[in-house]
């Protein structure tokens, strides 16, 4: 036992990894595949819970992948700030499981079953490797290895745009990967190690150069590209729309705040908030953007007809609320961006798992085709109805505790017109979910429809813990908040 606890931040990914294969050779026996595939999601949330349960004992970990010391060697470091989001992950890979089995049955062709999920494993382990490696390298490798599985799984829906999809992610995941490369050669060039601690510590020998600049602008862009900030959002509401629904839960659920962390880790752990909030302004840059990112995309989001993409561009507007309490450079902001990962996670989750229930009775959702559907699907939209709360952010849901915190830290920074505008763009995410209320609760179902029944419990079970994980965690915000506030301050203290 000893053993396995020494092992567990290789076990986070290896598990995983090593998965993957097996799962593939048990492409004639689906539900086997599907069953393989769940036990191994549980097994990683079971180890990052004891890996959250070591980091509270005795603070952060520092494992040696071979025993190689850093940093000729490869380092896994785990400590506040990357454990909320490997919780994050390895969570929402759990949750979606029980979900996928009926899911995918329905939606992906029988023969890609277990490609199906041997792809989404690999695409798990990506996003743990990225956020649990200390090694700048690794974080593009694992990038890579996400991405190539996520291009896979999107290009598996059942609309024939879903290829189309899945090659413009391609094109757009491979110029913010290449920028990322760019970046960390850079780095590389000018201090000889790769390693993320001791990049933190060397870097401030050599900041004042025009290739750190460079290899900044270069390590932003690339990552902006990969969290879908706004303007370089494109590939993401075309992804969400028509990838298979348990993709599209479990993608707007991990994909984007895996990325975020990257940023933060970059800006304040590796960089220094000196150099980036200081010497670079870096807030000048991100607050436009993320005041751009909530507003337009929130716009969109109330023109489209079909709700996945309306919700999908709701995804890149909350994403600018992540990016603005950035912006503000101070704990209180940081802290209101890293407990908006976990709440829009479990918000915008429930609400395409609710989604992905009308789909699979009614097979469209699109505005017109879910009028009335409310009284023949009662639970599916009656969870769709609270998550949709959470994500304006009434009180007592898991989307105020975010945007409460956002509104404090724009108060504390004296920005008063950023805490009008918050409180203004609530109303535009009331307007799009209303337009869903609206169509399902008070209008009749178009003459020559057939009635459907309720989604099976195998699906509805998911979508209701999701649902009403908001409105507990907008009751009891200790845990979130709690680990959100470590998460900041160890960000902003650097690696300790």
């Amino acid at each position: 036992m000893d053993l396995l606890i020494q092992h567990l931040p290789a076990l986070q990914v290896v598990l995983p990894m090593l998965a993957a294969p097996i799962v593939m050779l048990m492409a004639r026996t689906p539900r086997l595949a599907w069953a393989a595939t769940t036990l191994v999601t549980w097994l990683t949330l079971g180890v990052a819970i004891l890996l959250a349960q070591q980091i509270l004992a005795t603070g952060p970990i520092s494992y040696h992948m071979g025993g190689w010391m850093p940093p000729v060697g490869i380092e896994y470091y785990v400590d506040s700030a990357n454990i909320f989001v490997l919780l994050i992950i390895s969570l929402m890979g759990a949750i979606s499981m029980p979900f996928a089995l009926r899911s995918v049955e329905q939606e992906v062709d029988k023969t890609k079953h277990g490609l199906f999920y041997a792809a989404f494993l690999l695409a798990n382990c990506g996003l743990l490797g990225i956020t649990i490696t200390g090694d700048a390298f690794n974080i593009f490798v694992f990038f890579e290895i996400s991405a190539l599985a996520s291009y896979a799984l999107i290009a598996m829906g059942k609309d024939r745009r879903a290829v189309m999809s899945s090659y413009q992610y391609l094109v757009m995941g491979t110029v913010g990967t290449t920028f990322l490369l760019i970046g960390i050669g850079f780095m590389y060039i000018m201090t000889g190690t790769l390693n993320l601690i001791d990049l933190g510590e060397r870097l401030p020998e050599v900041n004042d150069t025009a290739t750190i600049r460079a290899a900044f602008a270069f390590l932003a862009v690339g990552i902006s590209l990969k969290l879908a900030l706004f303007p370089l959002h494109l590939w993401l509401p075309n992804a969400y729309t028509y990838a298979p629904s348990m993709i599209t839960v479990f993608l707007s659920a991990t994909a984007t705040k895996v990325a975020i962390y990257v940023l933060l880790r970059f800006i304040f752990s590796v960089f220094g908030y000196e150099f980036s909030f200081e010497e670079l302004n870096m807030g000048y840059v991100l607050m436009p953007l993320a005041l751009l990112g909530i507003l337009i995309p929130s716009i969109v989001a109330i023109f489209q007809t079909n709700i996945k993409r309306m919700l999908a561009y709701s995804s890149v507007a909350q994403v600018g609320y992540m990016i603005l309490g950035i912006s503000f450079a101070s704990t209180l902001g940081l802290m209101a961006s890293v407990v908006h990962l976990f709440n829009h996670a479990i918000t915008k989750a429930a609400l395409f798992m609710a989604l992905a229930c009308i789909i699979y009775r009614v097979g469209s959702v699109s505005l017109d085709r879910m009028s009335g559907i409310a009284k023949q699907m009662p639970w599916t939209m009656a969870a769709f109805a609270l998550a949709g709360l959470s994500l304006i952010g009434i009180p007592l849901t898991a989307g105020f505790v975010t945007k409460w915190h956002l509104l404090l830290a724009a108060l504390e920074g004296g920005l008063w017109p950023v805490a009008v505008f918050l409180l203004g763009t609530s109303l535009l995410a009331t307007i799009y979910i209303w337009k869903v209320v609206e169509a399902a609760y008070l209008k009749e179902p178009a003459e020559g429809v057939q009635p459907v029944r309720e989604a099976p419990p195998s699906l509805l079970l998911p979508t209701w813990a999701l649902t009403l994980a908001c409105l507990y965690f907008g009751i009891e915000t200790s845990l979130p908040v709690d680990m959100a506030t470590r998460a900041a301050e160890t960000l902003m203290g650097g690696y300790l």
